[in-house]
């Protein structure tokens, strides 16, 4: 029985090849971290081509009930530029509602720390299954106390932090998120007594996503330290100067279009793609070149990669969060796939490797998920319903695969709002520059 039929989408399909330029929003991770770092600043912070999205008004929601003063600034180009002026955080008590995003429920109990204040946390039911112990008994071992709704580490729950210790060692669990990390770093400054931080034994989830921060917070004038082994991080306290940003657009979020032009052996070109980025979707390049694209970026920050007819399978690690698309591309590969190092997705908005297992499935591969990686065999290709997981990038995986099935259908396309509002258009117009689209 599938729910009400206006809650599926029918899938553009694209028989031949796109030729389409696709201007991709800004990006979702940098935006919220600096969102986050214009709230600890010392004076107001301008960020050019914020992403406006559900995960970010949510973030921009979370930190004007903290106090500050939020101005947005539309401009001819469409972007959005938002002015945050910081003021005194406040103490509380606060509400803040989480949705399902992983920065909000992980970035902002942090700042509940430096505030002193006492804030409760929810979010979507969805949102109540994913981890956040790591990053609560990090801020317990330095003076908060939680009081959990229900189940312990998970969402809803209350911080007091209006006793805070000075000079504490944290060490974190890692593996379920590289935001568990990011998150302290982001305030690090801003506590009492600075911050030194060090991963737990075991791996480190999209540790790509780490780098991302410690860059962020370096271009923004934070002295921090990082350990030989990559696994240790210290800062001093200090006082952060407002900033003036523009946010790249999110690479990640490009890879369902780029993924395109080989799926249909076609041409697709991004816009503003930076020369260099700490964004784990500046894969993107390597990764479609390996599997038989052409790639290649003008001096006028345009991406432009070609299909050529063929798509080879890829042994690959640590794709984090382009794994989803990066399989549903598979599936359309002349060969086995093998995507490894991301036992950590089960963690995110759904158990992503449990959902890509059962969906590509039903598109004619045989997919079988490990404890931390997906092996596909590619096989016969039939229409079918995708489901999406109140997943965005389940429902981008889908898109994918009807580009190249005739007859696909994706359950709730409106997730991608969640970090794209407008990919359903955006997809479509690629879509319709195909020779022979259907």
């Amino acid at each position: 029985m599938h729910e009400a039929e206006e809650n599926w989408w029918a899938a553009p399909f694209a028989a031949t090849g796109l030729d389409a330029t696709v201007q991709v929003p800004a990006s979702k991770s940098l935006t919220n971290r600096y969102l986050i770092l214009a709230a600890l600043a010392s004076s107001p912070s301008t960020i050019h081509n914020t992403l406006i999205s559900r995960d970010t008004e949510l973030m921009l929601r979370a930190l004007a009930e903290f106090g500050a003063g939020i101005e947005r600034i539309g401009q001819a180009d469409g972007s959005t530029t938002v002015v945050i002026t910081p003021g005194q955080l406040a103490a509380g008590p606060l509400s803040i509602d989480c949705g399902l995003a992983g920065t909000v429920m992980r970035f902002v109990p942090p700042l509940a720390a430096v505030a002193g204040a006492t804030v409760t946390f929810d979010g979507d039911e969805a949102a109540r299954v994913r981890p956040m112990a790591p990053v609560l008994d990090a801020l317990a071992d330095l003076g908060a106390r939680i009081d959990y709704a229900g189940a312990a580490g998970m969402l809803p729950f209350t911080i007091d932090a209006s006793a805070m210790k000075q000079d504490a060692e944290v060490v974190i669990d890692a593996s379920g998120s590289s935001q568990f990390i990011s998150a302290l770093l982001l305030v690090g400054q801003a506590l009492p007594g600075g911050l030194a931080l060090r991963a737990a034994p075991g791996p480190i989830a999209s540790p790509d996503h780490i780098a991302m921060t410690v860059q962020t917070l370096r271009e923004l004038g934070v002295d921090v330290q990082v350990d030989a082994d990559a696994r240790g991080w210290r800062i001093a306290p200090g006082q952060l100067k407002g900033f003036t940003v523009t946010v790249e657009p999110d690479l990640s979020n490009a890879g369902p279009f780029l993924a395109a032009a080989l799926a249909t052996a076609g041409t697709v070109r991004v816009p503003f793609w930076p020369a260099k980025t700490t964004q784990v979707g500046g894969k993107w390049v390597e990764i479609l070149t390996a599997m038989g694209a052409q790639a290649s970026l003008g001096d006028d920050g345009v991406l432009c990669v070609r299909g050529t007819g063929t798509i080879r399978g890829i042994d690959y690690a640590d794709a984090s969060e382009l794994a989803p698309t990066l399989a549903a591309l598979c599936v359309l590969a002349d060969a086995p796939s093998t995507l490894s190092g991301i036992g950590h997705l089960r963690g995110h908005e759904t158990d992503r490797l449990a959902a890509l297992e059962a969906e590509l499935s039903k598109v004619g591969a045989r997919v079988t998920a490990t404890a931390d990686a997906l092996h596909i065999v590619p096989g016969p290709l039939r229409a079918a319903d995708i489901e999406s997981y109140e997943d965005h990038r389940m429902a981008t995986a889908g898109a994918l695969l009807g580009l190249a099935i005739d007859g696909v259908r994706v359950q709730n396309i409106a997730t991608t709002a969640k970090t794209m509002p407008d990919f359903p258009q955006l997809w479509s117009a690629m879509a319709a520059t195909a020779k022979g689209q259907g």
